[in-house]
């Protein structure tokens, strides 16, 4: 297995604290444009970003040590968040109730970006290698942003059924499927955004390299599309 580097793990603490951020904080809704969605929208996208840098740099294999330490940090975090609203409160700590309803939300954002979570990041893992050895490794504002838009909307549609199905009386599934759409089309808007940064991000650690390989740029060799 390739070492990870200094630059990749800056990355990766990034990748994990936007993803944890983005799900505790999740559970609160606010309006973008008049699209209701959720405040974890500021930090999930960064995911898919980093991902991208990742797997255009150090390869598939790196990238999926990404998505298992952001699984198991939410596992973590479920435990956790799980354990401080078992635990019934000091008397000297009257906001035990809000306490516990604002985390017991979080865990159900969790629980819903967990699945949203592994199914998009493969997706968005394949289809970047797919489009990579299609394209011979070149266009990657291409392969990004279609690998990154379409597994936006499979989380999209995974997280928000999970998430928001009923958490009150009038989130039934018409209202879900209102959500979906407008969400999507926003997180497409951050998708298209974010290019530069992959260009930039892309620059920043390829120079640095763990075995001294330079990297080939938008020329180099297209590799598997195998899962």
């Amino acid at each position: 297995m390739k070492s990870i580097d200094y630059k990749t793990q800056i990355l990766l603490a990034v990748f994990i604290s936007s993803l944890l951020l983005g799900n505790l904080l999740g559970s609160k809704l606010i309006e973008i444009f008049g699209i209701v969605t959720s405040v974890g929208l500021f930090g999930y996208p960064v995911t898919f970003l980093i991902t991208d840098i990742i797997e255009e740099v150090r390869g598939k294999e790196i990238t999926k040590i990404f998505v298992h330490a952001g699984l198991l940090s939410l596992f973590i975090a479920v435990l956790f968040v799980f354990v401080s609203t078992g635990f019934p409160s000091s008397p000297l700590y009257p906001h035990s109730e809000a306490y516990n309803s604002v985390f017991s939300n979080s865990l159900r954002i969790i629980l819903a970006s967990m699945t949203a979570f592994v199914i998009s990041q493969y997706h968005d893992l394949w289809a970047f290698n797919f489009w990579r050895q299609k394209t011979n490794g070149r266009y990657l504002w291409f392969r990004n942003n279609l690998s990154t838009i379409v597994s936006q909307l499979i989380d999209s549609i995974v997280f928000t059924f999970i998430a928001f199905y009923h958490a009150t009386p009038d989130l039934g599934a018409v209202q879900i499927f209102y959500m979906i759409v407008p969400l999507w089309v926003l997180k497409v808007g951050f998708a298209l955004l974010d290019t530069p940064f992959v260009y930039l991000g892309v620059r920043w650690l390829a120079s640095e390299s763990p075995d001294g390989t330079p990297y080939q740029g938008e020329n180099r060799e297209a590799g598997s599309v195998d899962g």
